[in-house]
C-alpha cells in the first residue's frame, strides 16, 4: 500500500482545530473551526475521490477517538460506509482497547510497523490530520504522497504540520486546482530529501 497524507491547512501552516473550537484545545488554542467557513461541494467532491482510494486508515491517538466518537452515529453520511467499515490502525502508547471496529493498535517501533503495513497489497493506507503522527512518518522517510487542502486564513498560532524544527523534505507538485470557496488543493509526491544549492551557481 502507499502511504498518503491528508491534511487541513491555514496559509501559515496551522493544521490544529480545523473542523470546530472544541476539536483539539491543546495548549491553549482557542482559534479552531477556521477550515469549516471555505468548505463547498466542490472540495466534499474531491474528498470522496480521494476517499475511494483507501484501503485502510492510519491515525494518531487524538484524531481516532474524535473519528470514532462521531462517524458511527453519521450513517447517513456517503462517507461513512467506507470510515467506518475499512480496517483502521492507530498509534498510540496509552490505549489498551479501541471500540471502533475493525481497529488495531500500534505502540512500540510505530514507523517499523508501519511499513509494515506498507508492504501489504492495496491501494491507499490514508492518513487524515494526526500532524504529529504524520511528521514522524515523513522523517523516516514513509509518506508516499501529500494531499493538501490549504484554507485562505491566517490563523496566527497552534501547531503547524511543519514545524521550524521539523526534519526535511523533498517534494514533487502532482497537481494544483483551487474550489469555489477559496481552497487550495495541493497533491505532492515524496521524493526523498530535497536537494540544497544556490540559484545560478555554475555546474
Amino acid at each position: 500500500m502507499r502511504l498518503v497524507l491528508q491534511e487541513f491547512l491555514s496559509l501559515d501552516g496551522v493544521s490544529q482545530g480545523p473542523g470546530s473550537p472544541d476539536e483539539d484545545t491543546s495548549d491553549g488554542f482557542t482559534r479552531g473551526g477556521w477550515f469549516v467557513p471555505h468548505l463547498d461541494e466542490e472540495f466534499e467532491r474531491v474528498a470522496g475521490t480521494w476517499l475511494g482510494t483507501a484501503d485502510a486508515f492510519l491515525f494518531g491517538r487524538r484524531t481516532y477517538l474524535n473519528f470514532a466518537r462521531d462517524w458511527p452515529k453519521m450513517t447517513e453520511h456517503p462517507f461513512a460506509g467506507t470510515l467506518n467499515g475499512l480496517p483502521k490502525y492507530v498509534a498510540s502508547h496509552s490505549l489498551d482497547r479501541a471500540g471502533w471496529d475493525p481497529t488495531t493498535i500500534l505502540s512500540g517501533d510505530v514507523p517499523a510497523q508501519v511499513a509494515e503495513l506498507k508492504r501489504r497489497p492495496g491501494r491507499d493506507l490514508q492518513i487524515h490530520g494526526s500532524a504529529r503522527l504524520a511528521q514522524s512518518l515523513l522523517a523516516a522517510g514513509l509518506i508516499d504522497e501529500l494531499r493538501l487542502a490549504i484554507a485562505p486564513v491566517v490563523v496566527g498560532t497552534g501547531r503547524r504540520l511543519f514545524p521550524d524544527d521539523g526534519a526535511p523534505a523533498g517534494l514533487r507538485l502532482l497537481s494544483s486546482a483551487t474550489t469555489p470557496g477559496g481552497l487550495a488543493i495541493q497533491i505532492y509526491e515524496s521524493t526523498g530529501l530535497p536537494a540544497y544549492g544556490t540559484y545560478g551557481a555554475d555546474a
